[in-house]
């Protein structure tokens, strides 16, 4: 007889949470508080991105989640574009950490390209003082509103998962879960749900490592005549935001001139890129603003912020803004990329992935439920 199992949110934890155990012969149970996702998983730029994870297990986990999304996203008949990312250097410090970087970057598929390589890469590159660029062939695009609520109609009928929407956990008290008067039972419970683990298990959660981050992000129109930007694109202040650029070793060198030139940017944890989704609209971001509460509004100057830096590395033939908002997800306070907790026999709580939701939860999920998550 098969195992039972039921997995609280279905934002992209509780997705491959719900994959990995569905794969393995659960009967699986997806509890979603709202009618559909509509938190961080969908207020992302939709980046599967190897390239920020550090060599060795973090990188390795994230190229095995990029297969699972392909396969995931094939059968939910979702876009996507494998079309890798270009990092532009526009000064000498930052040409040296992108050739440190591939230098020392073994297996990974990357390459430097000088000014004329790159404008070949990317149309939408502003070629004025660059001096080249770090290709990386990595990385991938999803469409995260596209993908998030597609794929669950894809593991319902693939692997015969159940989800339950508008039905908010209130309580766990293993092996019952509780909405209200409501109760359902199983042989494991996966708490997935984002910001809820405060609300569930308030004493874990105020115990942990863990603040919530707020970014903001902007949505440029479909280009006009089907223009295609090609890879992400990203600007300097990304080496200093993802730790996988820190095998580079004169990245201090360049931190502490961003420190002193950008001091404004980094106070509000700017670092901009730039991907392009199947119809063709551009997403821009972000900013990391950390604390437990937040002001619900969006603060225009920093949308400006990111807007004037990306004039800095790219162009684009609209520029025009139809969209921006804000997302808000918990965040590790220690460095890890991940907490994973067992607050009672048969419950997991899965969390804290921070920025790294969409390139690491389908290979974290499938090593925790595996049992070989370390």
């Amino acid at each position: 007889m098969s195992r039972s199992a039921i997995v609280i949110g279905a934002g992209i934890v509780g997705l491959a949470t719900a994959r990995a155990l569905g794969t393995r012969g659960y009967q699986v149970t997806v509890i979603e508080r709202s009618s559909k996702a509509v938190g961080a998983s969908i207020r992302n730029f939709g980046m599967v991105w190897p390239i920020g994870q550090p060599e060795g297990k973090l990188y390795e986990r994230a190229l095995h989640a990029k297969s699972i999304w392909k396969e995931t996203l094939a059968g939910a008949k979702c876009w996507s574009y494998e079309g890798g990312s270009l990092h532009m250097a526009y000064q000498q410090d930052e040409f040296e950490v992108l050739q440190q970087f591939a230098e020392v970057s073994g297996y990974r598929p990357v390459s430097i390209l000088n000014a004329a390589e790159t404008l070949e890469k990317s149309p939408a590159v502003n070629g004025n003082q660059l001096l080249g660029s770090l290709y990386s062939a990595d990385e991938m695009i999803v469409d995260p509103r596209e993908a998030i609520a597609a794929i669950p109609g894809y593991l319902s009928q693939s692997l015969g998962v159940n989800f339950i929407w508008d039905t908010a956990i209130s309580e766990v008290n293993y092996p019952n879960v509780s909405s209200g008067s409501k109760t359902w039972s199983a042989d494991e419970i996966y708490v997935c749900s984002g910001q809820d683990f405060e609300t569930l298990y308030p004493e874990q959660f105020s115990a942990a490592p863990i603040t919530k981050c707020k970014l903001q992000m902007l949505r440029l129109e479909a280009q006009p005549d089907n223009w295609k930007i090609g890879p992400a694109l990203c600007g300097g202040l990304s080496l200093i935001h993802y730790h996988g650029f820190k095998a580079a070793a004169s990245l201090p060198g360049l931190k502490a001139r961003y420190e002193s030139e950008y001091a404004e940017y980094l106070k509000w944890g700017i670092h901009v890129m730039a991907s392009q989704n199947g119809l063709g609209e551009i997403t821009v971001g972000d900013s990391h603003e950390y604390a437990l509460t937040f002001d619900p509004f969006d603060r225009e100057f920093i949308n400006k912020m990111i807007l004037d830096y990306l004039d800095t590395f790219a162009q684009f033939k609209s520029p025009k803004v139809f969209q921006t908002w804000h997302g808000i997800y918990p965040k590790m306070t220690n460095g890890a990329t991940e907490i994973v907790l067992r607050p009672e026999s048969g419950v997991t709580i899965i969390n804290g992935l921070g920025g790294n939701g969409m390139t690491l939860s389908f290979g974290l999920c499938d090593e925790v439920v595996a049992g070989t998550y370390s």
